[in-house]
């Protein structure tokens, strides 16, 4: 039977926490040897008496069926014996042994992976701080690794995403359960772009105590975190005393003296504990000699497209519910003309989906149908395109050419 089996059944005992398993694979010398280990042998590790109990199951069939799930799900699985698991990782004594991966597989040793954490419940100060700074980072080469949840962590994700960029997602649940639901779009956007991760496998649920110990693995694959917004004694902090712990670094953004939502952020600039942020450069600054193959000048994004980027909501009603209207060239005929020179200067997804539009209203699923490209890029292209004045969006979460051109 192969090593991951056995790495699989270590990691599925119940009750057994991820420095335990660690310390049993250093005891005992592989999981192999902890599975044929005798009870009387268990009995001599620190473990509770229900955890002695657990490893005395022998049964390997949970273990096939997390197999024949990650089978269905087309999901990757990574061990810590293998030659792509981050050594950042392997750093830490309660390292995971096996990771659960959808979407692509990084080089975290080589990436300027910056973790963004914060608050669930922002302030609309802190969504645009956190989606400005996971936008410039982004374009400046850093790879954003954060949560999934409603708050700092969505808007952390989506900045990254809208920036053109690739994002990952460290999910307490199994990387195939969507939470919070209204998030789904956000999941597959990420999967697609970047990668999904967690040590739980496929269909475990996103129990409450399962997220302080997801938030090591966002931590230690990062080189520095940064705190968004924290209320005291929130799991933001928490996480950013596990990242002290790990010998990253850690930034907060500041807020008002006098906001609840600041209390945390500031208190870790007060202390020392971390560095005060104002922008993407108060970070990189920190890395220009450690990453320069990953650090690169970007091109200004203006203002008034970043923002317009940022404040897309893709998740458009489901095309069964709108109304369809006719198709739309003859409308065309009474909007203005557009400069060829303007079109020239689109990107060519931007043009494939104009060309599109300038036939028939669509919504954001049905070009994401008919152009394959991820959801991220049609809707980064759909924002450029308004702000362009090139298309406008009409009832029904559709959009149509604002435009017409002698040739699209």
């Amino acid at each position: 039977m192969a090593a991951l089996h056995y790495l699989i059944w270590l990691t599925t005992r119940r009750s057994l926490r991820p420095e335990q398993a660690a310390e049993l694979i250093r005891r005992f010398g592989s999981a192999e040897a902890v599975y044929f280990a005798g009870e009387e042998e268990y009995g001599e590790v620190p473990i509770a008496p229900l955890t002695r109990a657990d490893l005395s199951d022998k049964s390997m069939d949970g273990v096939e069926r997390i197999l024949a799930d990650c089978d269905r799900l087309n999901l990757r699985i990574l061990t810590s014996q293998d030659a792509e698991y981050p050594e950042r990782l392997l750093q830490l004594p309660d390292y995971p042994l096996v990771l659960y991966v959808r979407g692509r597989l990084f080089r975290f040793d080589e990436e300027l992976a910056i973790g963004m954490v914060g608050s669930r419940k922002c302030s609309e100060y802190g969504k645009r701080m956190a989606g400005k700074l996971a936008f410039d980072l982004t374009r400046a080469g850093a790879l954003i690794v954060s949560g999934i949840a409603q708050g700092i962590d969505a808007c952390s994700l989506k900045g990254a995403l809208q920036a053109g960029g690739a994002a990952v997602s460290v999910l307490a649940g199994g990387v195939d359960v969507v939470y919070p639901r209204e998030n789904r779009w956000l999941y597959e956007d990420v999967a697609s772009a970047g990668a999904l991760i967690s040590e739980a496998p496929p269909g475990t649920r996103p129990d409450g105590w399962r997220f302080p110990i997801r938030n090591r693995i966002i931590s230690g694959l990062s080189v520095g975190v940064v705190a968004v917004e924290a209320e005291r004694g929130s799991g933001t902090l928490i996480t950013a005393e596990r990242a002290l712990e790990q010998d990253r670094d850690v930034f907060a953004v500041p807020g008002p003296a006098d906001a609840p939502m600041s209390t945390g952020t500031n208190g870790l600039i007060s202390k020392g504990c971390a560095k005060l942020v104002r922008g993407a450069g108060d970070i990189l600054e920190e890395y220009t000699l450690r990453f320069p193959h990953k650090l690169r000048r970007a091109e200004a994004v203006p203002e008034e497209e970043r923002q317009a980027r940022l404040a897309v909501e893709p998740a458009p009603l489901p095309a069964e519910t709108v109304d369809r209207p006719a198709s739309a060239p003859e409308r065309l005929e009474e909007k203005p003309a557009a400069d060829g020179a303007v079109l020239a200067a689109l990107a060519d997804q931007e043009k494939e989906i104009l060309s599109l539009l300038f036939q028939s209203a669509l919504t954001a699923d049905e070009l994401i149908g008919r152009t394959e490209l991820p959801a991220r890029r049609v809707n980064s292209a759909l924002t450029v395109l308004q702000v362009r004045g090139l298309i406008q969006e009409i009832p029904g979460r559709r959009f149509e050419a604002a435009v017409r051109f002698a040739e699209v």
